[in-house]
């Protein structure tokens, strides 16, 4: 990947170009509830989160970035949250096959899609599991989340399919019922996590690997603060968890805020917008 240039501040971090694969709002609105944050008696504004997810695409093109486009179908509201789409790693893809009846038609259509991307290989998920929603990726190490969408056994599948090391998390509260809402990857040896979305064991595993990580409040983590993207240098993130965007910044990172305040009527924000291509 192509280094992006960094600021004489930020030394020893790095920026890389990073390919993503984005799906616009165009279907969006919250008419069921599959997860805690869902409400479909609330009223949503489509223009405005059509509005704040161009906006988040403006901010990755600005960072030197690239961004695909996967065609939204009509009837799936949900399909802007792309990272649920599946796994890519070392030019190898791995499907996403989805726990709700609602989000089902998703995991054909990204498939499809993963297909015509120019991957080395597609593997199609025979087990339960809502890609980068619950995987993701650390240098060459994937943690894999379980406990409310994404089955174990996917974490095993995973690893057969992209020959990668998974390690697998579990998760208690069903507030963060992926991964990617309690804990993001800012560099290929560093994190930053939620500790109380964990079981003891799991965290206990963070700690191990992990004993550098940048630790979320309460309140970073109901404002989404942990569905963040870093490049390495550069971590876009919602404006409403201003206490870990302070936390990100004098652990020498370069917070980007942005307001995807629309989206997270659905439960999703800037990490759940994301699919990340790896070549």
């Amino acid at each position: 990947m192509t280094v992006l240039e960094t600021r004489p501040a930020q030394v020893g971090r790095t920026a890389t170009r990073r390919r993503y694969l984005m799906c616009r709002p165009d279907h969006f609105e919250v008419r069921y509830a599959i997860n805690p944050w869902m409400d479909p008696t609330a009223p949503v504004d489509r223009e405005r989160a059509l509005a704040q997810w161009q906006r988040l695409v403006h901010v990755y093109v600005g960072l030197g970035h690239t961004v695909e486009l996967v065609d939204p179908l009509p009837g799936q509201p949900d399909m802007v949250f792309a990272a649920n789409g599946g796994l890519v790693i070392g030019g190898r893809a791995y499907s996403a096959r989805f726990t709700f009846p609602e989000r089902s038609a998703e995991g054909p259509a990204y498939l499809d899609r993963l297909r015509t991307a120019g991957l080395e290989q597609v593997v199609e998920a025979t087990c339960t599991n809502e890609g980068e929603g619950d995987f993701t990726v650390v240098g060459r190490r994937v943690l894999a989340g379980t406990g409310f969408r994404t089955s174990r056994a996917a974490h095993a599948e995973a690893a057969t399919a992209l020959d990668v090391e998974v390690v697998s998390l579990e998760l208690v509260d069903p507030r963060y019922y992926h991964l990617d809402t309690c804990l993001a990857a800012l560099d290929e040896d560093n994190v930053v996590y939620y500790p109380g979305a964990f079981r003891a064991d799991s965290l206990e595993v963070l700690e191990q690997l992990y004993p550098h990580a940048v630790l979320a409040s309460r309140e970073d983590a109901e404002a989404f603060g942990l569905n963040c993207v870093s490049d390495g240098l550069h971590v876009v993130i919602d404006q409403a968890a201003g206490g870990l965007v302070r936390r990100l910044a004098d652990a020498g990172y370069l917070p980007v805020p942005v307001d995807l305040s629309e989206l997270v009527k659905a439960g999703g924000n800037v990490k759940c917008c994301t699919l990340e291509l790896r070549s």
